[in-house]
């Protein structure tokens, strides 16, 4: 059976890879018939109804899906598309209690229009009552307009559809994890709806490990812990984890009675961290720092020649007092990406997903290349563009070690040349001498 999912029209390159990456978390047979990141409506296949329903659910980009009755560009196609289509299914709804909404994307219809439009397709011969609250069905006009079609003088929509109300998604929330009412927050919090996303695109569910190396305030595992993972961070800058005051990233899992998906957090960079070379994470969710308010650093000397023995004072070793501040180096911005890569591949178990941000110039020639893995497959390339720059989420499945192409070798470490932040960050050079806009 065909379906209609309709979006919110935010997001959109976004829209398609949550839904592909909720069918194969759900392990659902979904076939995409038509899509567009224009428009609110998407027609697929689904093996049934309950699956389309659960699918959808999840969803924070979907608001809701309906059992496709009929479409058309005009209403004397819909009527014969749903004569065709679905007059099968009439019988089943005859004595129902029902109600008609309509959903007019971009355009307006006062009520007598709306009225007279729903009253034409008495032909479905529906003898349940009409209620417009506690309906038992609630069958949607849903019609796509041209944009400013009342400014341009256009008078008919360019798309109908009929469809039987089936299931609304997860999107209500968002206002539940939004960061102006979250407890504890700092200057580098995801945003509440694409965390909620990233979580869904990386397949978090219950049973899963997910892990957030530069973890913040805490915004990805929360994410992943709504939805059952059980989450754990850490960061190079143990301020952002311990927070002020009593507010922590511990205080955000009790605010929303998440502590029994919080696993740990610790302080540590990708480049020293104690976690154990094994493979047993299921997702791993970043949104790594850009170094343009400062540079990038990672834990270390800046002196390559200085030795790793521990300096003792009084006695005592100087990385055991409270006052001790490790040292820190410049760090590179494409050699990051790299480590990100390589601690995944060793990390992730088999078809465990990575999804992290990269943040990227809009003009070809000052792009940021997507980084590549022999044992990483890229699912998913999403963009949020602003002005003159654009951050990409994207996502990758660890392949199985059978399934790495033999032959393939990891391209030689990006070399770190260049000792300030501007030598050791093109984005960040890029930032502050100014990208060319985007091209329209």
């Amino acid at each position: 059976m065909e379906y209609l999912i309709r979006f919110t029209q935010v997001h959109e390159t976004f829209r398609l890879a949550e839904i592909k990456a909720l069918a194969v978390l759900e392990n659902i047979d979904l076939e995409v018939l038509s899509y567009s990141p224009t428009s609110p409506f998407c027609i697929a296949k689904f093996p049934s109804e309950a699956a389309a329903i659960r699918l959808v659910g999840r969803s924070i980009l979907a608001k809701s899906i309906f059992e496709l009755w009929g479409q058309g560009t005009n209403y004397e196609e819909v009527h014969e598309n749903v004569l065709k289509t679905s007059g099968h299914l009439w019988h089943i709804y005859k004595d129902v209690s029902f109600k008609f909404s309509f959903d007019p994307f971009q355009g307006s219809r006062s009520i007598p229009e709306q009225r007279k439009l729903i009253e034409g397709f008495q032909f479905l011969g529906f003898d349940g009552p009409i209620k417009m609250k506690g309906a038992e069905e609630d069958f949607c006009i849903c019609e796509e307009w041209q944009f400013d079609a009342v400014g341009l003088g256009i008078t008919k929509p360019e798309s109908i559809y009929l469809g039987r109300y089936i299931g609304g998604s997860e999107r209500d929330i968002i206002g539940k994890y939004d960061l102006k009412k979250r407890k504890y927050i700092c200057t580098t919090s995801m945003d509440a709806e694409l965390a909620l996303i990233t979580a869904n695109i990386t397949l978090a569910a219950p049973g899963k490990l997910f892990y957030d190396p530069f973890v913040g305030s805490g915004s990805f595992p929360l994410a992943a812990a709504h939805f059952g993972a059980l989450a754990f961070g850490s960061d190079i800058d143990g301020r952002s984890i311990r927070g002020r005051g009593k507010t922590s990233l511990l205080t955000n899992f009790v605010q929303y009675s998440l502590t029994n998906q919080f696993g740990d957090s610790f302080v540590a960079d990708l480049t020293n961290t104690p976690l154990r070379s094994a493979r047993i994470f299921d997702g791993i969710v970043c949104d790594p720092p850009y170094g343009v308010r400062e540079g990038l650093k990672v834990l270390g000397s800046r002196d390559p020649t200085k030795g790793k023995e521990p300096v003792y004072r009084n006695g005592r070793a100087h990385h055991e007092e409270d006052s001790y501040i490790p040292p820190k180096r410049p760090y590179s911005f494409l050699a990051m990406l790299d480590d990100i890569l390589d601690f995944t591949a060793v990390s992730l178990v088999d078809n465990g997903r990575l999804s992290f941000w990269l943040p990227t110039a809009n003009d070809e020639d000052q792009e940021v290349q997507i980084p590549q893995h022999p044992c990483l497959q890229i699912t998913s390339v999403c963009t949020q563009s602003f002005n003159r720059w654009s951050r990409r989420l994207i996502t990758y499945r660890r392949i199985p070690d059978a399934e790495v192409i033999e032959g393939v070798v990891r391209k030689e470490r990006t070399a770190e040349n260049g000792v300030n932040a501007d030598d050791l960050n093109p984005f960040r050079k890029g930032y502050f001498k100014g990208f060319n806009p985007i091209l329209k």
